[in-house]
């Protein structure tokens, strides 16, 4: 997986850095098929902004989060992209069992 940090009017220091990856690693169990996250903070004017595009194959997911604290919004962000890829994950799970012959489906 293939991290990239971004930011627009707002420098990214090593702290903010290893937050986001403290943050990734919680919820890296799902990123298990992942090809890029690209992570981009952003301020305007007393708003801190981060918004996140996960790759993934045959989908890409994208959550934002906004807050005053930059910190609350990563955590913010890092929640809505494991509800996000969760759900896109189980969608997965259930299309693969329905595409069972009718045959195993009765079986069950």
């Amino acid at each position: 997986m293939n991290l990239h940090l971004t930011g627009h009017h707002v420098q990214i220091t090593p702290a903010i850095r290893d937050y986001i990856d403290s943050k990734l690693d919680r919820i890296g169990h799902h990123l298990d098929k992942a090809i890029d996250v690209n992570i981009i903070l952003s301020v305007v004017k007393l708003q801190q902004k981060v918004e996140a595009t996960v790759r993934m194959p045959g989908k890409d997911i994208f959550c934002e989060s906004a807050d005053a604290d930059m910190y609350a919004a990563i955590d913010s962000l890092a929640d809505k992209l494991e509800r996000a890829i969760r759900k896109h994950k189980e969608k997965n799970r259930s299309q693969r069992h329905l595409d069972k012959p009718i045959k195993h489906q009765a079986a069950e």
